[in-house]
């Protein structure tokens, strides 16, 4: 990293994180670091280390683990965090159904939860607490956002995501606002490795489109045997499909796929430039948007640090939905269920050098809110 970025970063990180409240503050951080989904966890720890670490704040200690995308591990994992090592916060975790394990259980002991990726709508919802905050989005939006999209070219979709409750909340916010016929819907195993029944499927149901959710492993195995298939129906999906942690391995069968997200790289505002450039000086890869989301986890507890004491609950709290942190999303707010208001983007996959990447071509939704925000009863 150069001088001038290092010291740009470190007064930008003095200004969130601030000294005012100085005092041991203990995070746990349990994530997938290992199978098939870790590349989406190690983007996740990398960015939440490294915002940790631009902040200066030597006050905060983190404990981090590995779930290995098992929810009972990641059961264990919370209860030795909260029993044994005392944490005052937790977050990291990328899946959904680790998120159903492990969430309710937390909040109910008073700890609070930011979540950095995974987005179940019990937990917006009929499920909402107060002392869990999600910093991504809740999962039916990115789908929400290419369902609307969607209907500018198409008439007739085959959707496919996992048998899993984030898979389930893409399917049901695709359908949402998607006006065209369902060629087919399925759903596939989570972390399965082989399409080939699932591609048959498709080249069968007279779709002129694809909407799939396969994010992490999944989504490298499906589109590599899709475009070996012969098959020539065209693929969207959300940003987890055709991100970064994902197109070096799919390669140039990725090229002009449109997806969608709440960031990229390319998205123009000084927080998100000042981001991109550490990141890759830090890793020397491109960020995701795993890795964005947990900056933004990071520079939001940072800044809830600097005008509270994480042990006074109430006044943490309310610094957290104060949101006052520069996100690399640009504006950024929390709705009354303590999940993002935010822009949604349609991504066209291109090709920069030799390097596979994103840029945005069109705003699918702006100041976006959940659908679930109305059962929530806090």
């Amino acid at each position: 990293m150069n001088n001038v970025l290092a010291s740009s970063m470190f007064a930008l990180g003095l200004a969130t994180s601030g000294l005012a409240y100085a005092e041991p503050v203990k995070i746990g951080v349990i994530t997938t670091l290992s199978g098939g989904g870790a590349g989406l966890g190690v983007d996740m720890r990398d960015a939440f280390t490294l915002a940790m670490k631009q902040s200066g704040n030597k006050d905060v200690e983190l404990v981090i683990e590995d779930d290995a995308q098992k929810p009972e591990i990641a059961v264990q994992l919370a209860e030795k965090m909260i029993q044994s090592d005392k944490v005052d916060l937790l977050t990291g975790i990328i899946w959904s159904n680790l998120a159903m394990a492990v969430v309710p259980n937390a909040v109910a002991q008073d700890v609070i939860y930011l979540s950095p990726n995974a987005g179940p709508s019990a937990l917006a919802g009929a499920k909402c607490n107060k002392n869990y905050f999600n910093v991504a989005y809740q999962n039916d939006n990115f789908h929400e956002a290419m369902g609307q999209y969607a209907n500018k070219d198409y008439k007739k979709t085959f959707i496919l995501a996992p048998n899993y409750p984030a898979g389930k909340d893409s399917l049901t916010g695709f359908k949402r606002y998607y006006k065209g016929e369902l060629a087919g819907e399925a759903y596939t195993q989570i972390g399965q490795a082989d399409y080939a029944a699932e591609i048959a499927q498709i080249r069968d149901s007279g779709a002129d489109s694809v909407f799939f959710f396969l994010p992490g492993g999944m989504g490298i195995s499906f589109m590599k045997q899709y475009a070996q298939s012969g098959v020539n129906i065209p693929v969207m999906g959300p940003g987890f499909s055709f991100d970064q942690d994902i197109l070096p391995a799919v390669g140039d069968a990725a090229l002009g796929v449109k997806n969608s997200a709440s960031w990229s790289r390319d998205l123009d505002n000084e927080a998100n430039k000042q981001f991109v450039e550490a990141f890759k000086a830090e890793y020397n890869r491109l960020p995701s948007i795993y890795a964005a989301q947990s900056w933004d986890t990071a520079n939001l507890i940072l800044s809830a640090l600097s005008k509270a004491s994480v042990k006074d609950k109430d006044a943490f709290r309310a610094a957290l939905k104060a949101a006052d942190f520069k996100s690399v999303r640009g504006e950024f707010t929390f709705n009354t269920n303590n999940h993002p208001v935010q822009n949604i983007y349609v991504r066209e996959v291109v090709k920069e050098g030799d390097v596979l990447t994103n840029k945005i071509i069109a705003t699918a939704f702006e100041h976006h809110k959940d659908a679930y925000a109305d059962q929530c009863k806090m």
